[in-house]
C-alpha cells in the first residue's frame, strides 16, 4: 500500500484547503484512514480518522469543529477539508492507513506529507 498526500499550500488565517490522500494498492473494507500533522519543533499528532467501509469518523478536539475527513472508495482517495485555518494549524500533514478500526496511533502505512502554512 502506498499513500500520497497533496493539497497543501500557503493560506491566510481564516482560509480553507482540501487535502487529498491517494491510496495505491489494496485497501480493505476493514481499514481505517487517518490524518496526522507535525508542527515545527513538535511531535506528530493525530488529527482525524475515518473507517474505509462505514465512514465512521473521529477527530482530535482541536480540530473537530473546523476539519472534515471523508473518503471516496471508488477513487481510493481520502480527504481532509480544513476550514477556518489558524496559524497554529501550520504543519506537515500526513495520511496513513491501518488494518482495523479507529485509533489515534498504530498506523501501518504512511504517505510523504503535504505542507500547510497559515499566515496571520
Amino acid at each position: 500500500v502506498q499513500l500520497q498526500a497533496s493539497g497543501g499550500g500557503l493560506v491566510q488565517a481564516g482560509g480553507s484547503l482540501r487535502l487529498s490522500c491517494t491510496v495505491s494498492g489494496l485497501i480493505f473494507s476493514s481499514h481505517t484512514l487517518g490524518w496526522f500533522r507535525q508542527a515545527p519543533g513538535a511531535e506528530r499528532a493525530f488529527v482525524a480518522a475515518v473507517t474505509w467501509s462505514g465512514g465512521a469518523t473521529y477527530y482530535a478536539d482541536s480540530v473537530k469543529d473546523r476539519f472534515t475527513i471523508s473518503r471516496d472508495r471508488v477513487k481510493n482517495t481520502g480527504y481532509l477539508q480544513v476550514n477556518n485555518l489558524k496559524p497554529e494549524d501550520t504543519a506537515i500533514y500526513y495520511c496513513a492507513t491501518r488494518r482495523g478500526g479507529i485509533t489515534t496511533d498504530l498506523y501501518d502505512y504512511w504517505g510523504q506529507g503535504t505542507l500547510v502554512t497559515v499566515s496571520s
